[in-house]
C-alpha cells in the first residue's frame, strides 16, 4: 500500500479518474498564458539558494494563513531570518488542512524536490537543509525550475511603461520555455488611483510623447500595444472591480481627463464615465491587434487602511466583493461586438455567486467565428481550490462546452506554483471519472481522453497565438 500522501492516486477516487489522469493529462506541456512572475528573474537564471526566497517571499496565502494563526509579522514580511520564516512557515502547515495550501504545499514538494514527508515543526529542520542544498545548485536555477514542470509557453504581466528588455533577452537567448508578456493598462484607466498625473507623465515618456490632451494618451497607449506587438505580446490583462459602462460623450471624456491633468478632483461619476470610455478605446485596439483580452472581475483589494499604508499593495489584505457583474459586463461586450470589434476574450469571476452568470455571458458573444472566443476563465484567486474549480467546471459544463475550455493557470509570482496545473488535471479527471463510474458519462475513454487532454493543453494552444 502506498502510504505517501502525495501518490500517484491523489485525488483521483477510481480507475476512470487515475486513467484519464495518467494517459491523457500527465505528459501534456503546461501553457501558463497569465501569471506575475519577474522576468529579469528569468533572464537572469536567478539561483534562490533557500525555499524562503523561492516559496514565501512574496507569497500573500502563506502569509494570510500565517497572520491568523497569530505568527508576528516580523517573521512573515519583516526582519526575520530566511531560516525563521521557514520555520514559522513549517508550523503553519499543519493548521492549514482543508485549505488548498496544505495541498499545494506538499505538491510542491514532491514535484520540485522529491520531499515527500509531511512538513510541519519535527521534519521543517530536515526539509529546509534538504531543499537549500538543491537551490543552491544550477541544476534548481530559475529556469531549470520551468523546465522541470514541462513548461511550453510563461506569459508575465506588463504595465505599458515596461521596456520588456528582459523579454528581448529570453527571445534571444536560447531558453527552452518560450516567455511571452500581457498588456496590464490598469494605472492608465484608474483616473482617481492615488498618482495619477505622475503615471500619465511616465507613460508619455515610455511612448515618447507628450501627453496634453485625451488625444494624446489614446495615442500613447497605441504607440505601447504596437511595440508590445512588436516584442511578441498577444495578450492583455484588466483587474477591475466590475466591467465599466456608462454612457458618455467624446466631449465630456476631454474634458475630464483634461480636468485631471490640471489637478482637480474628478467626480466617482466623471471616473466611470472615463473609464469606460478608455476601456472601449483599448478593448478596440486590442481588436485591431488580433490579441486576447482578459478581464479579471469582482476583487475588494487593499481593505485594512492600516496595513496597505505600511505594506502596500498585494499583501494579503483583499477579499471577494459582491458588486453587481452582469449588465455593464453585457452592454461593454455587446458595444464592442454591434462594431465587429470584439476580439478573443476570459473573462474571470471572483464570487462564486456569479459562476452562472459568467458561464451564460460568455455564450452571448460566442459567433461561431472562433471556436470558444469567448472564454470563463479558470477558477481566480481565492476560487483556485478543489471547490472553486469544480463548481466553475460545473458551471461551465451545465451552461456551455466544456470541450472549448482553455483550462487552467498559476496568476501566481511564485515560481513553484505549477504544480497547479497538475492540481486542476485531477480534479478535472476526477470529476469526469466519477461521473463515468456514476454512468452518466459513457466509458468512452478514447473520447473522454481527447476531452481531457484539449482542456489541459490543445485548447490553450489553437486558442493563443505565440
Amino acid at each position: 500500500m502506498n502510504t505517501k500522501f502525495i501518490n500517484d492516486s491523489f485525488l483521483l477516487e477510481n480507475s476512470f479518474a487515475e486513467e484519464l489522469y495518467h494517459t491523457y493529462a500527465k505528459q501534456q506541456p503546461i501553457i501558463d498564458y497569465h501569471n506575475h512572475l519577474p522576468p529579469q528573474e528569468i533572464a537572469e537564471d536567478k539561483i534562490f539558494g533557500n525555499l524562503t526566497n523561492v516559496w514565501i517571499n512574496g507569497d500573500h496565502y502563506k502569509w494570510r494563513a500565517m497572520r491568523t494563526l497569530g505568527i508576528d509579522e516580523k517573521f512573515i514580511t519583516g526582519a526575520g531570518s530566511e531560516k525563521e520564516k521557514f520555520m514559522y512557515w513549517a508550523k503553519t502547515v499543519p493548521y492549514t488542512m482543508r485549505n488548498p495550501l496544505y495541498h499545494w504545499t506538499h505538491l510542491e514538494l514532491a514535484r520540485y524536490f522529491d520531499v515527500y514527508d509531511l512538513l510541519n515543526e519535527k521534519s521543517a529542520e530536515k526539509i529546509y537543509h534538504e531543499t537549500s542544498e538543491k537551490l543552491s545548485s544550477p541544476e534548481y536555477s530559475c529556469q531549470n525550475l520551468l523546465l522541470k514542470v514541462n513548461a511550453e509557453v510563461v506569459c508575465t504581466t506588463e504595465d505599458p511603461t515596461d521596456t520588456l528588455e528582459q523579454h528581448q533577452k529570453l527571445a534571444k537567448s536560447n531558453f527552452g520555455v518560450k516567455v511571452s508578456t500581457a498588456f496590464r493598462p490598469d494605472k492608465a484607466i484608474l483616473i482617481n488611483n492615488n498618482g495619477y498625473n505622475d503615471y500619465i507623465d511616465a507613460l508619455g515618456k515610455s511612448a515618447d510623447i507628450t501627453i496634453s490632451s485625451y488625444d494624446d494618451l489614446g495615442d500613447a497607449l497605441k504607440r505601447r500595444i504596437a511595440y508590445f506587438h512588436q516584442n511578441g505580446c498577444r495578450l492583455c490583462d484588466h483587474g477591475l472591480d466590475q466591467m465599466y459602462f456608462e454612457k458618455f460623450t467624446e466631449s465630456e471624456i476631454k474634458a475630464i481627463f483634461q480636468k485631471k491633468r490640471n489637478g482637480h478632483a474628478i467626480t466617482d461619476e466623471e471616473a466611470l464615465k472615463f473609464q469606460s470610455a478608455i476601456l472601449l478605446f483599448l478593448s478596440e485596439t486590442y481588436h485591431e491587434y488580433g490579441w486576447v483580452q482578459q478581464f479579471h472581475l469582482g476583487a475588494l483589494r487593499n481593505n485594512n487602511a492600516r496595513m496597505h499604508q505600511i505594506l502596500g499593495p498585494d499583501t494579503g489584505w483583499d477579499s471577494i466583493n459582491d458588486y453587481p457583474q452582469a449588465q455593464k459586463l453585457s452592454a461593454f461586450l455587446n458595444a464592442l461586438d454591434s462594431k465587429d470589434k470584439l476580439t478573443k476574450t476570459i473573462i474571470y469571476n471572483l464570487n462564486p455567486a456569479d459562476n452562472e452568470v459568467m458561464a451564460t455571458m460568455i455564450g452571448n458573444f460566442n459567433d461561431g467565428s472562433i471556436k470558444g472566443k469567448i472564454q470563463f476563465g479558470s477558477g481566480w484567486w481565492f476560487l483556485d481550490q478543489k471547490d472553486g474549480m469544480t463548481k466553475q467546471l460545473n458551471a461551465l459544463s451545465n451552461m456551455g462546452l466544456i470541450s472549448c475550455f482553455i483550462g487552467m493557470l498559476t496568476d501566481s509570482r511564485s515560481f513553484l506554483s505549477f504544480p497547479r496545473h497538475e492540481y486542476f488535471r485531477r480534479v478535472l479527471c476526477n470529476l469526469l471519472g466519477d461521473e463515468i463510474k456514476r454512468g452518466e458519462l459513457p466509458n468512452d475513454m478514447e473520447w473522454i481522453g481527447k476531452l481531457v487532454s484539449d482542456i489541459s493543453y490543445n485548447n490553450a494552444k489553437n486558442y493563443f497565438d505565440f
